[in-house]
């Protein structure tokens, strides 16, 4: 009975583990693109690949389909016309940040509402947060140093990024989670450089 026990633990243990990996990952998508990770999940969830918690099963509805895949191919376009990826940025920091709430409580298990609702916000929200802030900064850099012709191919990275990593969240979730780590350091790291830069400009 102890050794059926214990088996029972850790299966549960890994599921909560992959399952916060997955959320984690498609959260930083979402700091690429809002809906694109969405989409993905949703065609994830009706095809068995993706298990979504107990009160998030509209996600996986033919209904949501329509209206991610609506929504996803309406943002991509978007950001392709002038100035007004620009203009989507102001709306799409705080939309990212909700998207990666939504999608880590939507697919982390076993845990208590507390514990779901505390990891939603700080590494679904941060992530997305974090990631959606970088873009916003390297638009910012493009804008300035092309004035805009860049603009098109960093939107076009942003939208590789965001489905390439959706795609890893859900198949590989472990690879994904690692590259994301990595991907957040390297974010850190420079805007800790940017600071003390404009730090050291500030005081001389």
């Amino acid at each position: 009975m102890k050794a059926e026990n214990l088996h029972c633990i850790d299966q549960e243990d890994m599921e909560a583990l992959l399952g916060i990996a997955i959320g984690i990952g498609l959260s930083a998508a979402c700091g690429f693109r809002v809906f694109v990770p969405l989409l993905i999940m949703n065609l994830a969830s009706l095809s068995g690949q993706l298990h979504l918690s107990p009160g998030f099963a509209w996600i996986g509805s033919y209904h949501a389909t329509i209206a991610f895949g609506i929504a996803a191919i309406a943002e991509v376009l978007a950001y392709y016309i002038p100035l007004l990826d620009h203009l989507l940025d102001t709306v799409a920091t705080p939309a990212a940040v909700v998207a990666g709430i939504i999608t880590t409580a939507s697919v982390v298990t076993d845990l208590s509402p507390f514990l779901k609702a505390t990891l939603a916000l700080i590494a679904g929200g941060g992530i997305a947060g974090l990631v959606q802030g970088a873009t916003v900064g390297l638009r910012a850099k493009s804008g300035i140093t092309t004035a805009g012709i860049g603009n098109p191919i960093i939107s076009t990275i942003e939208l590789i990024g965001s489905f390439f990593t959706a795609l890893l969240a859900v198949l590989f979730p472990v690879v994904c989670l690692v590259l994301t780590g990595f991907f957040l350091i390297f974010i850190i790291t420079k805007a800790g450089r940017l600071i003390r830069g404009r730090r050291k400009k500030t005081e001389t």
